[in-house]
């Protein structure tokens, strides 16, 4: 174990993303495009938030290779080998719809922020079944408010054709897209209220999401 030396379990999240990674690499019928990933600053702290389409959207954001703690559904930590090395890099589990897990969650993401990890979130809190975005529930934006943490937001695009959700079975070839948008400062939200600052940040990934057209998948940053 790297813990005495990696309080933040930096290489062992790395180690994770380059065995996530793999998945993709072998998988001949998907392409993957980043964009906007040297805008992510080394040693920099954010509450990162993005669309949520599939189940391969987190396999895709392994791909960032930044390190940062997963808020993720509990179903997942029971999955044998990814459920363990979860376990193992402390990522945060959440039991949706349980008011004592979500309390607990936020305790767990609030020492995360405070020993300098980065947090990601799905805050539609499920996939999206239309690739459409859902709303946004308002942990990440609490947090970001709270810590006085830089948002950053990132879209994904083609991977609920890849690997629909409810389904196991792979569609065919794809052109899977990843784009870091510019991070959201805290002073541009912090006078703000947690509603506004969701929605600055849900019309921010949806203006990328919905401008994508042949040629051009990603439209204005």
């Amino acid at each position: 174990m790297t813990q005495w030396f990696d309080r933040r379990l930096v290489f062992l999240h790395m180690f994770t993303s380059f065995w996530a990674c793999l998945y993709l690499w072998i998988m001949p019928a998907w392409k993957l495009t980043i964009t906007g990933r040297e805008k992510i600053k080394g040693r920099a702290q954010y509450i990162i938030v993005s669309n949520h389409q599939s189940q391969l959207d987190i396999l895709v954001a392994f791909r960032l290779f930044f390190p940062f703690k997963w808020v993720s559904k509990l179903e997942v930590f029971r999955l044998p080998f990814i459920g363990w090395n979860m376990y193992l890099n402390r990522y945060i589990g959440l039991k949706r719809g349980d008011k004592e897990s979500i309390r607990q969650m936020m305790a767990a993401c609030t020492r995360a922020l405070a020993d300098g990890c980065s947090i990601y979130f799905f805050p539609e809190g499920t996939r999206s079944h239309t690739g459409q975005l859902k709303s946004f529930k308002p942990g990440a934006f609490i947090l970001a408010q709270q810590a006085h943490v830089p948002i950053l937001p990132v879209v994904i695009q083609g991977t609920q054709a890849a690997l629909p959700k409810h389904s196991l079975n792979f569609h065919g070839r794809h052109h899977i897209r990843i784009k870091v948008l510019d991070p959201i400062g805290y002073e541009d939200f912090a006078d703000l209220t947690i509603d506004q600052i969701s929605e600055m940040v849900r019309d921010r990934i949806g203006a990328n999401l919905n401008s994508a057209v042949p040629g051009n998948p990603f439209g204005a940053s």
